[in-house]
This record gives C-alpha cells, sequence and structure tokens, in this order.
C-alpha cells in the first residue's frame, strides 16, 4: 500500500485549485471540500497566510493525490478516506482544499493545501520523514477501510488483504517461497530446483534474473525479490550446504501472539520446517497465553470475556474524548485565523464602504475585501461574535493540547492491553477447540 508523492506548487497555485475543482470531475462540485477557507477563494486565503510567514519558503502550496483501484471504492468513501487523511497529515494547521476526480476508470482524490500554517506562520517542511509519516497514515486508513491505493508507475496496488494473504503463507510469493523451501533439499544444484519447479506446474523466465510465475499467476516474480535466502547466489549456497533460510517469523517483543493455524497454513503444509518450527512456536505462545492469564488472575473463560469487553470499552471511550479534544483545538485554531484576519483588515472594508467610488477602491484592494468578508461569515459560522481575546483562545488551545498528549499516552496503553486481551482470548478459544476434521469425525460417530 502506498500515496503518490507529494509535489511542490511554486506558481500558478490558482489555475491548480481549479483544476481540481473542475465540475467536470468532481460529479458537479459535489466532491469539493475545504478546511479553512472557501475552495472558490483558497488561493486568495493561502497568499493573505503566506504574507505573515516566519519561513515563507518558494512553496505557494502542496499537491498530493490518492488514488484507488477500480471499482473498489464509491466516491463518496474515497472522499470521506480523504478527508481523514488530510485532517491527520496536517493536524488542522492548514488550510487546504480536497477534491474527488471521477472522471477516469479509478476515483482518485486530489489535495492542496498551503504551504505556511496559519496557525503559527510556519512553513510545511517536506522530506523522508513527512513523506513516510504520509505514507504510513494513508496505509493504516486503507486497511481501516479495506482498501487498497495505487503506487506510482504500477498498474495495481496490493489490498490490506493482499497483505495479509503475505503475512499468512497464502500469497502467490509466500507459496513459491514455500515450494522452493521444500524442494530445495533434494536439489543437486540450482537447475534442477528450476526443474522441479517446473514440474510443479511453474513457469520459469530467464534472462537478467531468474523469474516463475504460477498456472493462475497474472505477473512473473523475480525469485530474489523473495528475499535475501531466495537470490541465485543465496540458492546455489543453500543447495551447496543444504542451509535453511536464515530468516523465520518472530513473535513481536512485548505483545501477545497468536496461535499458528497449522492445519490451514500454506508454508507449514510445504515444509516440513516450518511446521517443526511452528509446532514448537505454539508451545511457547501457549505456556505465554497460561502466564498471562495466572498474571491476571482470569479463572474462566467468561472472566476472559468480561476483561476483552472492559478493555474495548476503555479505548473506545479514550478513542472518542481524543477526537472530542482535537475537533475543539481545530475549531478554536479556525477562529483565531478568522478573528485575526477581520481584525486586520476591518479598517481596509470601513474605507470601502465609506468610499464614494466602490468600484475604484475595490478594484485597488479587490484580494483584502473577498478576505474580510470570508472572515466575517466565518466568525458568524463559528460563534465568534463578539469577537473574542486573542489571548484566552490561545490559552484555551493550550489547555486542550496538554490533554491532548495525556489521552495520547493513555490511549496507547489501552490499546496494547484490548490487543492482548483479544489475543488471550484468541488463543484460549483455538486451544479449547479441536480442528475442524476432528470435530467433523465426532458428528460421524455421533450419527452412526
Amino acid at each position: 500500500m502506498a500515496v503518490t508523492k507529494t509535489h511542490p506548487i511554486k506558481s500558478t497555485l490558482k489555475a491548480a485549485i481549479d483544476y481540481i475543482c473542475n465540475p467536470e470531475k468532481t460529479d458537479g462540485k459535489l466532491l469539493v471540500s475545504s478546511y479553512g477557507c472557501a475552495a472558490e477563494t483558497a488561493d486568495i486565503e493561502f497568499s493573505w497566510i503566506r504574507r505573515h510567514a516566519i519561513d515563507k519558503g518558494t512553496n505557494l502550496g502542496r499537491h498530493l493525490i490518492q488514488a484507488f483501484q477500480p471499482g473498489e471504492v464509491t466516491p463518496e468513501q474515497a472522499h470521506e478516506i480523504g478527508m481523514e487523511l488530510a485532517k491527520e497529515i496536517l493536524g488542522g494547521k492548514y488550510e487546504f482544499v480536497l477534491t474527488t476526480h471521477i472522471d477516469k476508470d479509478h476515483v482518485h482524490n486530489h489535495l492542496i493545501f498551503n504551504a505556511v500554517s496559519f496557525a503559527d506562520h510556519k512553513h510545511y517542511h517536506s522530506n523522508k520523514r513527512s513523506y513516510h509519516d504520509i505514507r504510513r497514515t494513508s496505509d493504516r486508513l486503507c486497511k481501516e477501510h479495506g482498501l487498497s491505493v495505487i503506487i506510482p508507475g504500477q498498474d495495481k496496488g496490493k489490498s490490506y488483504i493482499e497483505h495479509q494473504a503475505t503475512q499468512n503463507g497464502t500469497s502467490y510469493k509466500a507459496k513459491l517461497k514455500a515450494a522452493i523451501d521444500r524442494l530445495l533439499p533434494a536439489c543437486s544444484d540450482l537447475e534442477e530446483l528450476l526443474r522441479r519447479l517446473q514440474r510443479e506446474g511453474y513457469e520459469i523466465k530467464r534472462g537478467k534474473y531468474i523469474s516463475a510465475r504460477a498456472p493462475d499467476q497474472e505477473r512473473f516474480t523475480r525469485l530474489k525479490t523473495l528475499g535475501v535466502d531466495y537470490t541465485e547466489e543465496a540458492l546455489a549456497a543453500r543447495i551447496a550446504g543444504c542451509s535453511r533460510p536464515s530468516h523465520q517469523p518472530k513473535p513481536q517483543n512485548g505483545k501477545i501472539s497468536l496461535l499458528i493455524d497449522i492445519q490451514n497454513n500454506i508454508k507449514a503444509q510445504q515444509s516440513a520446517g516450518y511446521r517443526r518450527w511452528a509446532t514448537i512456536e505454539n508451545l511457547k505462545r501457549i505456556a505465554d497465553t497460561s502466564n498471562f492469564l495466572t498474571e491476571h488472575g482470569i479463572g474462566s473463560y467468561e472472566e476472559l470475556l468480561d476483561r476483552c469487553e472492559v478493555a474495548s470499552a476503555s479505548a473506545a471511550r479514550l478513542k472518542a474524548d481524543l477526537r472530542d479534544t482535537g475537533a475543539k483545538i481545530d475549531e478554536l485554531a479556525l477562529k483565531m485565523k478568522h478573528v485575526a484576519a477581520y481584525r486586520q483588515l476591518k479598517p481596509i472594508y470601513d474605507r470601502y464602504k465609506a468610499s464614494r467610488d466602490k468600484e475604484k477602491f475595490l478594484r485597488g484592494h479587490e484580494s483584502e475585501i473577498i478576505l474580510f468578508e470570508a472572515a466575517a461569515r466565518e466568525c458568524k459560522r463559528l460563534g465568534a461574535v463578539p469577537l473574542p481575546a486573542t489571548e484566552r483562545m490561545q490559552a484555551e488551545i493550550d489547555e486542550l493540547n496538554a490533554r491532548k498528549a495525556i489521552l495520547k499516552a493513555e490511549l496507547q496503553k489501552a490499546q496494547r492491553k484490548e490487543q492482548d486481551y483479544a489475543a488471550m482470548r484468541q488463543n484460549v478459544e483455538d486451544f479449547l477447540s479441536p480442528p475442524q476434521p476432528e470435530q467433523e469425525r465426532k458428528k460421524n460417530v455421533e450419527l452412526e
């Protein structure tokens, strides 16, 4: 999963915003949203904030595109995901315009945001860290919605379901790795391994790199992309020494791991070595589960269920509190922005109202008049009439930010606890429930 790279807008900001707001691409502008500004006047509002920038930089704004696979998401869902992404990565500190285009075979979001924050007038710095933050956030949202994102330069993205398939050993790459691990010990050289793969139905392609393709697979997979143990040199060395792959899955430290479903895991079925490792690992995880239950004084399955419900409810409550606190901070930041603009531009607007030749005055101060009228509308919408004191609003924001930091820490602890209890419950259920074939045999015996 990935999000397309952002690119800077150094000129023609209005043209870029007009393009993404094209009615023919956005269902008559139904799929156009904005934050901290109006889409129609965003370029003027961006410019006003940049005038007060501590570090103006050379960029007028940034443009981000998020694309989804054809048919996997409705335009409304895509727009919702785009809004979640924009609010998370920008933290309610940057004005932006978000649109969803539906004119191509795949739905995609366009996000243009100001290069300068209206909250602290600092310039947005784009670097590897900010890019990876955008990517991680986008991937997480895709995971939560069960969707995928198209990677630039490729035809398809990897959905969360496909990602999970890789982790569980059911993807094409996982199957190919399992086949190689199973066949390799009996091979005398690399050529014999390739012949055995062909007998199992794989199509082999030779070139600069060796690639293989399963019967129902669309594209070839280069062996070197399977990992460091599957390059041609590594495979030859493994055959010569019959060494095992250097990597075995390991549980993450500090977390309760789920039992491995050996019966339905393709790697376990095709690799005796992996099956032995998984069996031993499951015994360790069962011991960890037993220790956890003892340490937490859980003596029955019903009590475990109660603990799971309490942990889930606690995490949900903290998440809601954190969301509400963030919304209050965003609203106050917007109020401060519009109140400041109102106060600064009110004298110009008063002169405009008092002028005898309003058209002439407007020609010389059109941007300021537009900004003032927009600020006045927003102050009224946000309930900032009469204008509140800036110092009081800033004090409220500082207090809310302190509360937000505390809630974040508490939520992380609650979510870890929720995950641990969920893993405990799953392990207990898996351990107490016999495999499906065994259940079927019992049913057959009862019928006889």
